[in-house]
């Protein structure tokens, strides 16, 4: 982690797992079986365990393939994000939570590819697998805690329905294993 990040991280304090856990019941007590919200929130809790698998990776062998499995879904996720909610998020009077979207996305993917250079089960590689999962993590709460809830309440009905459909649609497109 370099300096930048750790001054950053001071300053900025994560939230705590139980503010992200209400967030996030708050999120599902919103989400209608099946739809765009609900597979979002699936997705987030896929992700966090697959950060879990590599963090609990036996040697390094396992670790760079749970890497791979990681990766594959945190960038899936991310494009079917970017191409159908992020859209949707500024077209919706949200062109600043959007664009911080896609810049934190596209750090996300900076980072898994500088953690792909680090040999696993080391420190350093422990320590670039922690930064990248913090930013996730508050990425994800962002989402869940007031972005998302925001665009589930001010997208009409009808269009709700346009956009689950075309969520699955780049989900399936991009990362399939996503979807079961």
């Amino acid at each position: 982690m370099s300096f930048m990040d750790r001054v950053i991280g001071a300053l900025t304090p994560p939230e705590s797992d139980e503010t992200r856990m209400e967030a996030r019941a708050s999120a599902r007590r919103q989400a209608i079986g099946g739809d765009w919200l609900a597979l979002v929130l699936d997705h987030h809790e896929q992700i966090e365990a697959a950060f879990a698998a590599v963090k609990a990776a036996p040697d390094a062998s396992s670790a760079r393939a749970e890497q791979k499995k990681l990766a594959l879904l945190l960038n899936g996720h991310a494009m079917a994000e970017e191409a159908v909610l992020y859209p949707e998020m500024a077209d919706s009077g949200h062109k600043g939570h959007a664009g911080m979207a896609y810049e934190e996305q596209a750090m996300t993917k900076v980072q898994l590819a500088l953690l792909d250079k680090l040999e696993p089960l080391t420190k350093d590689y422990y320590d670039k697998l922690e930064h990248i999962r913090g930013a996730v993590t508050h990425h994800m709460y962002q989402e869940e805690s007031s972005w998302f809830l925001d665009l589930k309440r001010e997208v009409p009905g009808s269009r709700q329905a346009v956009l689950a459909d075309r969520y699955k649609e780049e989900v399936h497109r991009y990362a399939p294993d996503l979807l079961a």
